[in-house]
């Protein structure tokens, strides 16, 4: 008989849907996709995007043709790609929440043919920072999202002209990024190397919590369950 353990995309399911907040956060990205329809024009479209990033800039790094813009066939391709893939990063997210939020699962053993078996001496968690750097999807992240802040800071530091080189950190560790980048518009109109250093702060922190967050959905899929 396989294993809960082979079945990884089931357990990914049941941590989007099996807790409240995950449950909430679901809620959540229906409300923004109902919005996303009734008012496809105002800003309010982006909520979708914003309520799945980051996975849901990845799109943006990939590059198409003109052909999904001429309607017909292509068009209705590409619009079914497109809601397949936010249905896709709104179930890693809610899974990330789930998997955060979730406490190890324990199988008890029942048999009585067995005798009982000490239990191994208890090993001390793992700090919740750890997350981020213990496993490779996490590490990979991490190096993304530095990549994205190396060059954000070379062009604004060495580069005569940094254009909008502040928009790969901001996708990269999006959503909260986002925040981030509102809360160091102040400094930035004060003092620009203020403005620089507390942009690269927040992004940095938004990079940190979407880490931890990869590393502890890695965590919990990869893992079986411990008997007590």
């Amino acid at each position: 008989m396989p294993t809960s353990d082979h079945f990884r995309p089931r357990r990914l399911l049941a941590l989007a849907t099996d807790s409240l907040p995950a449950r909430a956060y679901l809620g959540l990205v229906a409300v923004g996709v109902a919005a996303m329809f009734l008012a496809p024009d105002s800003p309010i479209a982006m909520a979708p995007m914003m309520l799945t990033a980051p996975l849901s800039f990845l799109p943006i790094f990939v590059p198409v043709g003109d052909g999904v813009a001429g309607g017909g066939a292509a068009e209705v391709a590409a619009a079914v790609v497109f809601a397949g893939w936010m249905l896709l990063c709104a179930l890693a997210n809610a899974a990330a929440l789930g998997a955060l939020i979730r406490r190890p699962d324990r199988t008890p053993d029942h048999r009585p043919d067995r005798p009982p078996v000490q239990a191994p001496p208890a090993r001390p968690r793992p700090a919740l920072l750890a997350a981020a750097v213990d496993n490779w999807p996490a590490r990979i992240y991490v190096a993304v999202v530095a990549a994205a802040l190396g060059t954000f800071l070379y062009a604004v530091l060495l580069s005569p002209d940094p254009g909008f080189a502040g928009i790969w950190p901001l996708l990269a560790a999006a959503p909260l990024s986002f925040l981030a980048a509102a809360v160091s518009a102040p400094a930035e109109y004060a003092t620009p190397w203020l403005g620089t250093l507390v942009f690269s702060a927040g992004m940095v922190l938004a990079g940190l919590v979407n880490a931890v967050l990869i590393g502890r959905l890695t965590r919990r899929i990869g893992s079986t369950p411990t008997r007590g």
